[in-house]
């Protein structure tokens, strides 16, 4: 993690105004809570729905070395390191830009609508078969989390994968100007944020924003089925960038060969290449693709098909995507409730409804959130997917997901659905009548909570 004195700290961060006499002072690391602030620290006092000033003492007396302050904030403290800035959040990413610029690594930089978390942990279950490498934690990929991230890095690490989250145009723009990445992906473009941006144009236009930070001579790896990003990438005139597509169709530099889907994962070819044959221990068709962006990242880094079959085999995926739980009571629990959107609903939906061996297979899904003027219709499209034949019941959460259970049930026949408002009472539902051998799949947007209803049913 970053280790500088105050006085370089303050010129890194664009600051001014730090008291001679604390100038030689070591900070080790960067913090924005108070409430696990680290010995050594630099406080970074973010306004948010509170407004870190004025935890400042606070941070002081955990250990914390100094404090950024911003400018227009009143009454500074005058007996304790600070470092005077015109706005904190800018200085914590002007901070992580410099850092970065100091740094001999090769960062990859993930985004997209769905499927960026997966690939991230991909990318790096496979690097680290060859490399020291540094990731996003959880879903640290904010204007916030990633410049926390970056802050967070060793000088010893060789290889870095960032995730990069955005809601709104401009903040990937920003995170890869902050990252300078050497590679970067665009896994796909699908209807998250479409609420705020408009459509999905722009949704594309916001996620190709990655392409701005990268480094000459950088790779971009993207979703080459998907017209919206072939027609930006045919646009991009910036010199001594290469482009590598990879998707379902043969048309793509990268695609799938022969693949098999089993219960417990997945096995897949590349291009006509049916010599090599990798495995995945991840159900879902969706995340073939994912693993195929995964390979294109670890081709560029020189990482070799051993160590990429090894990575591959052994990953291991941040919870609540696609996670397969067995609990004590003898049923499984897909759990899918990190997020929820129409594109990715679907692909869960056509994961289970592939499953079999079990006894009763049951479908459970929250409002699918953010979706602006369109929201009804793409909840009703959920509905018209369910298959009667390989799903048996389909219970929803929430006033929009009463829309999927109203459409279900054309399908399925009345008993077979039902739609909840209260979360307890759908939980008590579950429990009443999950059996031994059954399957149940919970999928909701983050605003749902959904995966309170794994914890309960486990």
């Amino acid at each position: 993690m970053i280790k500088r004195t105050l006085k370089i700290v303050q010129e890194m961060a664009m600051g001014e105004g730090l008291a001679k006499q604390f100038g030689d002072l070591l900070i080790e690391g960067v913090s924005i809570d108070s409430r696990t602030v680290k010995e050594g620290n630099l406080f970074v006092p973010i306004v948010r729905e509170k407004d870190g000033h004025n935890f400042v003492y606070e941070a002081i007396r955990k250990g914390a070395v100094a404090s950024l302050w911003d400018k227009n904030h009143q009454n500074p403290p005058d007996d304790i390191p600070l470092i005077y800035v015109d706005n904190t959040l800018t200085a914590l990413q002007s901070l992580a830009s410099a850092y970065r610029k100091q740094l001999s690594i090769k960062i990859i930089g993930i985004t997209g609508s769905n499927g960026k978390t997966t690939t991230k942990d991909m990318v790096n279950s496979i690097a680290s078969t060859s490399y020291k490498v540094h990731k996003t934690k959880g879903n640290l990929n904010s204007q916030i989390g990633l410049p926390l991230t970056i802050l967070e890095i060793l000088e010893t690490d060789e290889i870095v994968v960032l995730e990069m989250g955005m809601s709104e145009r401009g903040q990937i723009q920003r995170l890869a100007k902050i990252a300078e990445p050497d590679i970067a992906v665009i896994t796909m473009i699908g209807l998250s944020h479409i609420a705020t941006l408009g459509s999905r144009e722009e949704i594309a236009n916001a996620k190709s924003e990655i392409i701005e930070g990268l480094k000459d001579g950088g790779v971009l790896i993207y979703n080459g089925d998907e017209p919206l990003l072939q027609n930006i990438v045919s646009q991009k005139n910036k010199e001594n960038l290469r482009f590598i597509s990879f998707g379902e169709n043969d048309t793509n530099d990268l695609y799938p060969g022969r693949f098999s889907g089993e219960s417990d994962g997945l096995k897949f070819t590349l291009n006509n290449n049916h010599t090599i044959t990798y495995t995945l221990p991840l159900i879902g068709k969706h995340n073939i693709f994912n693993a195929i962006a995964s390979i294109a990242v670890a081709k560029q880094l020189n990482i070799t098909e051993e160590n990429i079959e090894k990575g591959l085999k052994n990953i291991n995926i941040t919870g609540m995507r696609m996670e397969k739980l067995k609990s004590s009571r003898g049923f499984t629990v897909i759990n899918d409730a990190w997020n929820s959107s129409p594109t990715s609903v679907k692909a869960a939906i056509e994961t289970f409804q592939e499953l079999s061996g079990y006894r009763k297979k049951i479908l459970v899904l929250g409002d699918m959130l953010e979706l602006g003027e369109l929201e009804e219709e793409y909840h009703k499209e959920i509905g018209r997917l369910v298959n009667p034949n390989k799903i048996d019941v389909v219970f929803t959460y929430g006033t929009l997901a009463s829309l999927i259970s109203s459409e279900a049930e054309k399908i399925l026949g009345k008993g077979r659905t039902e739609n909840f408002t209260d979360k307890g009472k759908l939980i008590n539902r579950i429990n009443n009548i999950l059996l031994p051998n059954d399957i149940i799949l919970i999928k909701g947007s983050r605003g749902t909570a959904m995966d309170e209803v794994v914890t309960k049913i486990l």
